[in-house]
């Protein structure tokens, strides 16, 4: 079990699945959760007696406003983000959002903007980039032992519900490959390589107009690629390559979660082999971090800074213009 460095009392906003594994996270590792909130009363009641959480709010207002809560963790759909965290942010709370950060980069914008005028600590849930395999990554990759590294590969394809009320198939709930599956993909192309100088999309939809899959191009200076495709009705094998000029890394499925990997030379030996030993999903290394963010005075982020989520949401807001995708009341 980790001891978060220092301990800020949480606030779980909306009760959906990922709430259920985020807050499973939390308490296996010791988190002091001391609150939820969801627009049903018995909804809330019923998250709070699974996980022994002492307060349970029929409302988000109500969640914000109690003071035993210093950060509340937002996981309602897509395009209520925003304006759930503005709502925390108001109320003096720092803020961990679900991934997608928000519908689009001028929604990422002013929820940042709003963070650093209240003083207070905003941050992106892709836990994906706070997990222990991926820190090893980046440090193989900082000494060197790839080479020049030169593409990504990285696949996210998964058999999710056909039926069009879900909102993974529901445009006006921001449904879609793109949001729910492409932000893994996007994001582990802008830690690997950064802002893309080019980029390049492609799509089918499904009859709701959601988009069933996505296929992405980028480019960057130094002869660099990232490549990355995502299906949300077909069940793909869920793994990533890292290319380099002297060795490669390839990520067992599920890459974005832990799992193993190993390095291999271009002999084919295996130069290193990494095996995961957590319990849970591992999603308590990004509340650690927002822990230690806050204990530093830290509000711009490290690892994932908030300029880099807004500006993630710039490249997402590119794909979708060139595949013809936007969502209701944009």
């Amino acid at each position: 079990m980790t001891e978060p460095t220092d301990r800020l009392r949480w606030g779980i906003l909306a009760t959906g699945g990922i709430a259920h594994a985020f807050t499973n996270d939390l308490k296996l590792n010791g988190f002091d959760v001391r609150a939820v909130g969801s627009r049903r009363q018995e909804a809330a009641d019923a998250f709070a007696a699974e996980f022994g959480i002492p307060t349970a709010y029929g409302s988000y207002e109500q969640l914000v406003a109690d003071p035993e809560v210093d950060v509340v963790y937002v996981s309602t759909p897509h395009p209520f983000h925003a304006e759930n965290a503005a709502l925390a942010i108001e109320a003096g709370k720092h803020v961990l959002v679900e991934k997608p950060f928000a519908l689009n980069a001028v929604q990422a914008r002013r929820v940042a903007d709003l963070a650093a005028a209240e003083g207070v600590l905003v941050l992106e849930a892709m836990w994906t980039r706070y997990l222990p395999h991926m820190a090893r990554i980046r440090e193989i990759i900082a000494e060197g032992t790839l080479g020049d590294v030169r593409t990504l590969i990285v696949d996210h394809s998964q058999k999710l519900s056909d039926d069009p009320s879900h909102r993974l198939n529901a445009l006006e709930l921001g449904g879609g490959a793109l949001l729910d599956l492409g932000i893994y993909p996007v994001s582990f192309a802008w830690d690997l390589f950064g802002a893309p100088l080019s980029i390049q999309s492609t799509a089918t939809f499904k009859p709701t107009g959601a988009d069933g899959q996505i296929a992405t191009t980028f480019g960057y200076g130094g002869d660099r690629i990232a490549f990355g495709v995502s299906v949300s009705d077909a069940k793909g094998p869920n793994r990533a390559t890292i290319l380099g000029t002297e060795a490669r890394i390839e990520i067992d499925a599920v890459w974005y979660a832990p799992t193993t990997f190993r390095v291999i030379g271009h002999d084919g030996a295996v130069l290193e082999e990494y095996r995961s030993e957590l319990t849970g999903r591992g999603m308590h290394f990004q509340a650690e971090a927002v822990e230690r963010l806050v204990a530093e005075g830290n509000l711009g982020g490290d690892l994932l800074p908030i300029e880099e989520t807004v500006a993630i949401m710039g490249t997402l807001d590119a794909i979708r213009e060139e595949i013809g995708l936007r969502y209701p009341g944009e």
